[in-house]
Formats: structure tokens, C-alpha cells, sequence
């Protein structure tokens, strides 16, 4: 499932989720659900409800609302519904980040963790930070850890 958390993005605007499909499906996996809303807290927290409570979701993949914005509000919505913490999947992309854009990397609070046995990951909205943490982090990674929560 896929959630992007934005307050101006249109579904036909929405550069950075139509990434993560398009990058989903190149690497053979199914898109069971695909949502924008709002970044308000509520609204992250059920749709997040709803993809745990959905047999075919594995994995919720969001995009947006990690910043520093008084707007910006996502981190602390999923943070509160964490189970587990996937700590080093936001330390390597801060890491990955700096080393191309240098210090404003500090700015970014992606994370990652568990969630009633689905892998979750929160990326920044831009398109960069999406394919970046894409390519390098989850589409390498996500086949395993959701073997591993399947065990």
C-alpha cells in the first residue's frame, strides 16, 4: 500500500507516489492500494489502520510530511503506531542523503518499523528522497524482511 501525505498534491500531481508504483511493479510486486491525504495526523493513522487490517497489504509505503514544517506531521502519526523501530533504515538514508546534498540532510525524519507484522517505511515527499530510499534501501530489502515476517 502506498500513502502520500500531502496538502497541495493531486493524484495527478503526485510525482513521488507515482515513483514508488512505477518502481514497485518494474521489481514485481503488487500495489494493493494507492491513497493521498492530507498530512494531518488522523488521516495517516487510518488509512495506516486500514492497510494492517487488509490481508493483501504487506508492506505501507508513505511519502511526505517528514520535514520540520509546522505542516509536517507524519513522523510523529506513524511513530505513534510503531510496534518496532527500524532505526538503521533512517540513519542510512540520512547518510545516503548527505553525501548528496550535504547538511540539510539533518532535516529529514524517515523511519522505518513494524507494524501488526507489515513493514513500514516513511519517506520525504520529494522525488529525489524517493528514489533514493527506493532504489538503495526498501526495493533491495523488501522481499526479505516481509519473508521474515511471514516466518
Amino acid at each position: 500500500m502506498i500513502i502520500t501525505c500531502s496538502d497541495t498534491r493531486t493524484p495527478e500531481t503526485d510525482t513521488s507516489g507515482q515513483l514508488i508504483q512505477q518502481l514497485l511493479k518494474e521489481n514485481g510486486h503488487t500495489i494493493a492500494a494507492y491513497h493521498l491525504v492530507k498530512d494531518e495526523p488522523a488521516q495517516i493513522k487510518a488509512r495506516i489502520s486500514d492497510g494492517v487490517a487488509t490481508d493483501s497489504v504487506q508492506a505501507i509505503i508513505i511519502n511526505g510530511g517528514t520535514g520540520i514544517s509546522r505542516r509536517d506531521s507524519t513522523f510523529e502519526a506513524v511513530d505513534a503506531m510503531l510496534e518496532k523501530r527500524l532505526d538503521g533504515f533512517g540513519e542510512v538514508f540520512r547518510y545516503l542523503t548527505y553525501q548528496e546534498i550535504g547538511s540539510p540532510a539533518i532535516m529529514s525524519r524517515a523511519t522505518a518499523g513494524i507494524i501488526k507484522g507489515r513493514i513500514l517505511f516513511s519517506t520525504p515527499g520529494s522525488e529525489n528522497a524517493v528514489r533514493l530510499a527506493m532504489e538503495k534501501l526498501i526495493l533491495p530489502e523488501l522481499g526479505h524482511l516481509v519473508k521474515e515476517l511471514t516466518k
